[in-house]
């Protein structure tokens, strides 16, 4: 696999992982293993281009104040453990499972959020007890809107359990799981889609430093193929986070929608044979 194709690809991959808020593997992990990479590699080498793409579109997030620092860290406590979990799974699983899970995971994503994609954000009007005292809220001036947007997260101790299983999803997939994570920001805790997304960015970068550990350790990183994957990541990213402070909240959910669709197809049908 040529140097050039590599960073072309994950240049592609960064720009709608930082889009999305997804990561870039749900773009990376399809595209290597069309190229012939099998899938429990492609899934080592994502995970290190996850951490790219959080380090190459937080920072930008949050030094436009849209990123929840407090929810971000709230969160990457239960995230980090269970990337560990999924990573140590992973290398003891059959390929093919791999594959039907990744597509089951995405698709799953893609018919939750499409049920609320017509609904539009609602804020959080009664914010409960354990939340409140987290003091999970903030607020961020919107571009698109030309307004400043302020709100409230709920049901904290909801969230922290189910961010467990999100990071199980990452180590276990190498995709950083921003999907769940995004869906468990907004359906669960009621935060506005961009604060959804670009506190994804930031928590998807922890998790999947948690899971690479296990990968690293296991010899399934070869530098030379992540160095280009790096590299391309890391300029889409920032190709990326340009564009999305500059859109709405609908259109953000809607690009969500589409990725997750195509891809969540595509891999189901591979895992089960269709596509070879």
């Amino acid at each position: 696999m040529s140097f050039e194709s590599l960073l072309g690809i994950s240049v592609v991959a960064g720009f709608v992982g930082a889009m999305s808020g997804m990561g870039g593997g749900v773009v990376l992990i399809p595209a290597l293993t069309l190229l012939g990479m099998d899938i429990k590699h492609a899934i080592a080498i994502s995970i290190v281009s996850v951490i790219a793409t959080s380090s190459g579109s937080a920072s930008a997030y949050v030094r436009d104040g849209i990123t929840n620092l407090k929810v971000g860290m709230f969160l990457e406590m239960f995230t980090i453990v269970g990337a560990i979990v999924g990573a140590a799974i992973t290398l003891v699983s059959a390929q093919e499972p791999l594959f039907i899970m990744f597509g089951v995971v995405l698709l799953g994503s893609w018919l939750t959020l499409l049920m609320r994609h017509s609904e539009g954000w609602r804020p959080v009007v009664n914010q409960d007890g354990f939340t409140k005292w987290l003091q999970l809220e903030g607020q961020y001036y919107d571009k698109a809107s030309n307004e400043t947007i302020s709100y409230k997260a709920k049901r904290a101790y909801f969230g922290g359990p189910l961010m467990f299983g999100a990071g199980l999803i990452a180590g276990l997939l190498g995709i950083g799981a921003g999907a769940l994570k995004v869906l468990i920001h907004d359906l669960v805790m009621g935060l506005p889609p961009k604060v959804s997304t670009t506190t994804s960015n930031l928590i998807i970068g922890v998790t999947a430093l948690a899971g690479t550990s296990v990968y690293l350790a296991a010899g399934m990183i070869d530098p030379a193929l992540a160095a280009p994957v790096i590299i391309g990541i890391v300029v889409g990213a920032f190709l990326g986070t340009r564009l999305l402070v500059r859109l709405t909240n609908r259109s953000v959910s809607l690009f969500f929608l589409i990725i997750l669709g195509v891809l969540g197809i595509e891999m189901t049908a591979r895992g089960i044979g269709w596509i070879k």
